[in-house]
């Protein structure tokens, strides 16, 4: 294990890179603190039950410019998710559990936003790994299961007297999934009923959009997630404004294409030519997007199985968009 320094002052996190599963990999993190942030980083998702299985699997990879550093772990039984949380406790700067992910195949077993529906279980797992690794524990949370069952202020309560040291809370319910708009309103409901810190999720896509999440909510920070697919400078972007009230432009096509040839390389580098190329597909279209022709150039990106090919294919999208332009 490399010498790290894990220590973590909750009260000075303004950003938290959310958790992205399937996305959110190492070299998602890395291009993060290259383009300047200070962001706390969490893991992508980590079952309890395969780390315990698994006790080094691919998913937990890290490095040591990461840090700060918190990895989430998902799971409904006490004891797995403490032996998991005994597993990673020498690398974490701090733990993140999962009740909010609506997932089926999450959900279907207890795990992620169904925990919401047995909170004193979200308790006792809470309580275990905070008296087993002594490291701070922090809840990851939705609105609740469906609109009917909105418990996320009494959830929020309970995680609270367990020991939390903040909540983030994306404002959806369950039934909800990804539908719809983040109800931010309740986010600042949720802030004046806590006394620990409360981080905003939900739809915060841009530096306008955590403005005004921010002045909505008067929580104490944001998490961000698919916001930053195709994007590396927003963390950093949030960061200088809420720090130094200064508002950086976001990055223009140029800015972006090379920011995805480094986010490609670099994948292809980690994973090989095959699997990385596979890998890079889901993030097309959030670089590509604003040009004009984006659906036509993304499916022809996602057919190509050739680094070279891909890089030649955004080679023409700058020609033509800068010869327009």
């Amino acid at each position: 294990m490399p010498s790290i320094n894990k220590k973590i002052n909750i009260n000075e996190i303004k950003v938290i890179q959310a958790p992205l599963a399937g996305i959110s990999d190492v070299v998602f993190r890395g291009l993060i603190r290259k383009y300047g942030s200070k962001c706390l980083m969490t893991t992508e998702m980590i079952s309890s039950e395969m780390l315990c299985n698994n006790p080094n699997p691919r998913i937990i990879q890290f490095e040591e410019f990461e840090y700060p550093l918190s990895f989430q772990l998902v799971g409904h039984k006490v004891d797995k998710m403490t032996s998991a949380a005994k597993i990673i406790a020498p690398y974490a700067s701090m733990i993140d559990i999962n009740c909010g992910c609506p997932v089926k195949k999450v959900v279907v077993s207890g795990d992620g936003s169904a925990m919401m529906k047995t909170p004193k279980l979200a308790s006792d797992i809470l309580k275990s790994i905070k008296d087993t690794t002594g490291l701070p524990v922090s809840v990851k949370c939705r609105l609740g299961w469906s609109k009917s069952e909105e418990n996320y202020i009494e959830f929020a309560k309970i995680m609270e007297e367990a020991g939390a040291d903040f909540i983030t809370l994306h404002a959806r319910t369950r039934n909800a999934m990804y539908e719809g708009h983040a109800d931010w309103e309740k986010i600042g409901l949720l802030k004046k009923e806590l006394k620990i810190p409360v981080f905003a999720n939900g739809d915060i896509k841009n530096l306008k959009d955590a403005k005004k999440c921010l002045k909505i909510t008067k929580c104490d920070g944001i998490s961000i997630g698919r916001g930053i697919m195709g994007d590396f400078t927003l963390p950093y972007r949030i960061e200088k404004y809420l720090n130094e009230g200064i508002e950086i432009k976001e990055p223009d096509l140029n800015q972006k294409i090379k920011m995805l040839k480094e986010h490609l390389s670099l994948e292809v580098k980690n994973m090989g030519e095959i699997n990385g190329i596979k890998f890079m597909r889901k993030f097309y279209n959030y670089y590509i997007s604003s040009i004009k022709n984006a659906s036509k150039y993304r499916c022809l990106l996602v057919r190509l199985e050739n680094e070279k090919e891909i890089l030649k294919v955004l080679d023409e999208i700058l020609c033509i968009h800068n010869s327009n332009h």
